[in-house]
Parts: structure tokens; C-alpha cells; sequence
């Protein structure tokens, strides 16, 4: 009796999970859904059809554009950070360093981050004030804090830490012996890394690649609370059309909501798949 008690208490957590995630992840999907093609007299498509307006089309492109370019910006500045930790002769500490910061950067998001870049980059922000005052002003040459590219600075802040993260393992999953191999052969480092090292990282960068443009591509506070929404992206859409501020449609927030569930859907169906391909190396 006591042996098929303890054979079912895995299966009750499994069940709990299961039921947290059908009330907080597919029952609320579902809803979106059903309401973006639910209208005062019964199934439309009237919603969907708006996302092809121009408004809410450059709020896609925005988004896509943010996300691939802060995910390449933390895919390269993140996978060769991860590389110099882990390169023979480095101080032991560093990785632990490195590692301990990166995991808490990686979540430093939202009105704190957009704060500190604020007085950082902004127009009057410390480094920029320091830059005029030897006669860079970077505002005037085009750049500005509250633009795409300033965002994906921003971004780049937590984007980073988390490639490391992400990247550490597959690197770690090099062996030595195709290294020596290849010095054996009289290859050089550039000739290694092209022909051995980033044909084997190849998956794990890609599915890396993926995973940070979801996690830009989702961001809502920290672009909201750095342009005040004056950038158009699909979250600070979604809030426009939920709030009120410029209308107030549930509809079409549940259509742009169900736009970015299937692009997210899309984003982690490609990763999952590249994900196991890229398990095969660390074996």
C-alpha cells in the first residue's frame, strides 16, 4: 500500500503542473485567441485582417528589427565574452566572476535598466554630458538614447549576460582532442574555429540566436518605460489598445497578442528542434 503511494505522488506533482500550466498559459492563449476572432455578431476576421494596417505593420517590423539586431549584438559580444572566460590561462575566478554578474544582469530589466541608461546615455546623462563637455556631442551626430538603435543598446545589457549563460555549456562541450588534432595538423586558430569550432557551435548559436530574439521580442517595460511609447512595438501596442490611451479595443489587442504568440510559437518551435540536434555535441 505504502509503494503505490509513493508511485503516485510524482504523477499528483505532474498533475499540478499540468493543471498550472492549462489555467496560466493555454486557457489564457485560448481566450486570445477565440476573442480576436470573436466579434459583436460572431466569428470575424476583421481583427486579424487590421494587423496588416500600417501602424500596427511597422510595429512588427520594429519589433522583428529590435530583436535580431540586439540578439546578433549579444550572440557575438556574448559568445566571444564566454570564450575568454573559458580560455586556457584565465584566472580561475573570472568565470565565477563573470558568471555570478551575468546571472543577475541577464534579469535587470524594466524601469530600473531604462533608469539607469537614462542618466547614463541620455541627453543629460553623465557619459554624454562628460563627452560635450571634450567636444563629442553624440546627439548631434545622429545617435539618440530613445530610437531603435538606443534600445538596442539597452537591450544589449541583458542580452549579453544571457548568451553567456546560454553559450557556456556548448563551449565547455569542445574537446580538447580536436583542438590538439587540429594543431597536430598545422591548422591555425582562424582555420580551427572555421573549419571545427563554429561548425560544431553552429546549432547551440543558432538556437542561442533564437532564444534571445524571444526574449527581446516579448520586452515590454523596458522600451515603454525608456520612449514613453513613442517607438511603435507590438507590446506597447498591445498596451495602447488595452488601456485606453488611444482606444480602447480588446479585440484587436487580443489580435496582436495572438500575432506575437505565433511568432514566439514559431521562435521556440525552430529552437526545441535545434536545441536536440545541438545536444548530440555535449554528449
Amino acid at each position: 500500500m505504502g509503494a503505490r503511494i509513493g508511485a503516485l505522488i510524482p504523477w499528483l506533482f505532474v498533475g499540478l503542473f499540468l493543471a498550472f500550466v492549462c489555467a496560466f498559459l493555454i486557457a489564457p492563449t485560448l481566450v486570445l485567441v477565440v476573442q480576436s476572432v470573436t466579434g459583436d455578431n460572431g466569428f470575424t476576421l476583421s481583427y486579424l485582417a487590421q494587423l496588416g494596417d500600417y501602424q500596427y505593420r511597422v510595429a512588427f517590423e520594429n519589433s522583428v528589427i529590435l530583436s535580431a539586431a540586439s540578439a546578433v549584438v549579444g550572440l557575438i559580444f556574448g559568445g566571444l565574452l564566454a570564450h575568454a572566460v573559458l580560455r586556457p590561462g584565465a584566472p580561475g575566478f573570472l568565470r565565477s566572476a563573470v558568471t555570478s554578474f551575468s546571472a543577475v544582469a541577464a534579469n535587470f530589466a524594466g524601469v530600473p535598466l531604462a533608469f539607469a541608461f537614462i542618466t547614463t546615455l541620455g541627453t543629460l546623462g553623465f557619459v554624454t554630458v562628460a563627452l560635450r563637455s571634450i567636444g563629442i556631442d553624440i546627439y548631434s551626430h545622429g545617435f539618440s538614447l530613445y530610437s531603435l538603435t538606443g534600445l538596442t543598446i539597452t537591450y544589449a545589457y541583458f542580452q549579453i549576460p544571457l548568451m553567456l549563460i546560454v553559450i557556456i555549456p556548448a563551449l565547455e562541450g569542445l574537446r580538447t582532442t580536436w583542438r590538439e588534432a587540429a594543431d597536430n595538423l598545422g591548422a591555425t586558430g582562424g582555420q580551427y574555429w572555421r573549419l571545427v569550432g563554429l561548425p560544431v557551435l553552429f546549432p547551440s548559436l543558432l538556437a542561442a540566436f533564437l532564444l534571445l530574439f524571444g526574449n527581446a521580442f516579448s520586452a515590454f517595460a523596458t522600451p515603454f518605460a525608456l520612449t514613453d511609447g513613442n517607438i511603435a512595438l507590438v507590446p506597447i501596442d498591445i498596451s495602447n489598445v488595452l488601456s485606453g490611451n488611444v482606444m480602447s479595443d480588446p479585440q484587436v489587442g487580443a489580435a496582436l497578442s495572438t500575432g506575437m504568440i505565433v511568432v514566439m510559437i514559431v521562435v521556440l518551435a525552430i529552437y526545441g528542434l535545434i536545441s536536440r540536434r545541438a545536444a548530440r555535441w555535449r554528449r
